[in-house]
């Protein structure tokens, strides 16, 4: 069945799933659902401990059985050493058919991989599959199906009961013995515990671990003692020194400057740049240097920023000290300095990802952004985007907040250049869509800039700019003389995962990945 990307998805994955095909991103705007419940156990007793001294220990407390689904979060990114603890751990204890449920994978996640081959895990749900994990979902090693989300998404999947969470995880820099949890003032901070909040609201069983135990009460406390059941101490629950890398840096190359540079002169062009705009980017090399740029022209202006939203870095948090940006609201902090401002100025404030971008709440952050700038790893002639799998057809990124932010703020632009290591990044389709052409208003690469003709607005706004505008299709073109048209990736029949839009339809499937062959 035709969705309304144009993705044929298939009837068995319709029935297998009870999904219905993506109609557009705002179908569900208005609709109303009942959330879903955990199941609480009381705790009237006078211990006044929830510790347990072991992660085996705590899979028995909370029951584990085959078939469970296990949340996690991810903000200790390539440090983190939570997940595979736990998972190593269910098998040895010979549990298998595990669903894991979490906020992101990456590469610090390889050693799982056995565990999906052996069939300990046999389903993923996730914003991010990348590494070892994405590549063997891509060659059918998951014997389920994995299920890519947006940050957003996830958040909806569970509170909706979509995706219920039998036991939730949670690494905690610092806790304390009955389950008040910080991100901060231990030996693996990472600012915030966004992705968490509705493992801890809504699984049945919370695990928090940690390698900080420090006396009661923990305040202020980003996950607090209501939503705990045990709490573990063990050795290490992430590498500090892979959490954070340092500061965000500008990039240096010339290429990825000239686009910061079309992308800064594009936004003081737009009727949305005026005093007490808001604004997300990423942080990429070309995204840190439109923010570095933009702020001159605010200096320049006199302009100040409402709010800065999203996963931060060092720049953003030098625009708050600086007094350009009113506050900060996090949900991710990406470097050392980052975590460090959340600490110490007032004005960077902790929200949970269902506060940023959950399309099924009573209003996002994301609803109240002017501005969000993008990547992607391609962009097709219906401003469709790709950020999951490459050209190789191997999944290899992340959903991540990219569909919520280009749905909900007023211009969504994304930076892209022209081609990424002779690869046309400008195609005639995307080899898979997960965020909508309807969302993205314009594309900036190294060649020129794309505006969607339906925003005849932003048209009118910046045609006396002097900007190298061209249409989608004349950069596509200019790509294809470049590098020529690519043959397209080679699937098997096999699904192996769902592109899952924001609102729980099917964006689009992916298969398994075969062997590259040349055409007679």
């Amino acid at each position: 069945m035709l969705n309304a990307v144009g993705r044929d998805i298939p009837e068995e994955i319709l029935k297998k799933t009870g999904k219905e095909v993506f109609q557009g991103s705002h179908h569900f705007d208005g609709h109303e659902f009942k959330k879903d419940g955990p199941k609480v156990r009381c705790v009237i007793n006078q211990s006044g401990t929830k510790l347990l001294p072991s992660i085996r220990e705590a899979l028995e407390k909370c029951g584990i059985k085959d078939g469970m689904t296990l949340g996690f979060h991810h903000h200790f990114r390539n440090g983190d050493k939570v997940l595979n603890m736990v998972i190593e751990e269910c098998h040895k204890m010979g549990i298998r058919d595990l669903r894991i449920a979490a906020s992101s994978l990456g590469a610090q996640n390889d050693p799982i991989v056995p565990y999906i081959e052996d069939g300990t895990i046999t389903e993923i749900q996730s914003s991010g599959v990348r590494g070892g994990i994405g590549k063997a979902i891509s060659e059918g090693k998951l014997r389920g199906l994995a299920i890519m989300r947006s940050h957003g998404a996830r958040v909806r999947a569970i509170e909706t009961g979509e995706t219920h969470i039998d036991i939730a995880f949670i690494g905690a820099p610092t806790a304390d013995e009955y389950g008040n949890l910080n991100a901060n003032g231990g030996k693996a901070d990472c600012g915030v515990l966004s992705y968490s909040a509705v493992d801890a609201e809504m699984a049945d069983r919370v695990v928090a671990v940690t390698d900080c135990l420090v006396p009661f009460p923990n305040l202020p406390a980003q996950i607090t003692q209501t939503h705990v059941d045990y709490v573990v101490k063990v050795a290490e629950i992430g590498d500090p020194t892979k959490i954070a890398t340092g500061a965000a840096k500008p990039t240096t190359d010339q290429r990825k400057l000239m686009m910061a540079q079309y992308c800064t002169d594009f936004v003081k062009n737009t009727p949305y740049f005026k005093e007490g705009f808001s604004y997300q980017t990423g942080v990429g090399g070309a995204s840190i240097a439109s923010t570095i740029s933009l702020a001159e022209v605010m200096r320049e202006r006199g302009i100040h920023m409402s709010f800065g939203v999203g996963g931060l870095t060092k720049p953003m948090c030098d625009l708050l000290d600086e007094g350009l940006v009113g506050c900060l609201v996090d949900t991710q902090d990406f470097d050392q300095d980052a975590i460090e401002n959340m600490k110490t100025n007032p004005r960077h404030f902790y929200i949970t990802a269902g506060e940023y971008a959950d399309p099924f709440n009573k209003g996002a952050y994301v609803n109240k952004l002017d501005f969000v700038i993008l990547a992607a790893l391609e962009v097709d002639t219906h401003f469709n985007c790709n950020v999951v799998v490459g050209s190789d057809g191997y999944i290899t990124g992340a959903q991540g907040g990219h569909p919520d932010t280009a749905a909900g703020a007023k211009c969504t632009i994304v930076i892209a250049p022209i081609m990424q290591g002779r690869i046309p990044t400008i195609c005639t389709d995307c080899t898979t869509v997960t965020t909508p052409g309807e969302d993205v208003d314009v594309v900036i690469t190294d060649y020129g800039i794309a505006i969607n003709p339906k925003r005849s607005d932003l048209i009118e706004a910046t045609k006396d700019s002097g900007l190298p505008f061209k249409t989608i299709e004349e950069l596509r073109d200019i790509a294809y003389s470049i590098t020529g048209e690519p043959e397209k990736v080679q699937f098997g029949d096999r699904v192996v995962g769902i592109i899952e839009a924001r609102d729980g339809t099917i964006m689009d499937v992916v298969r398994e990945i075969k062997p590259f062959s040349f055409r007679d």
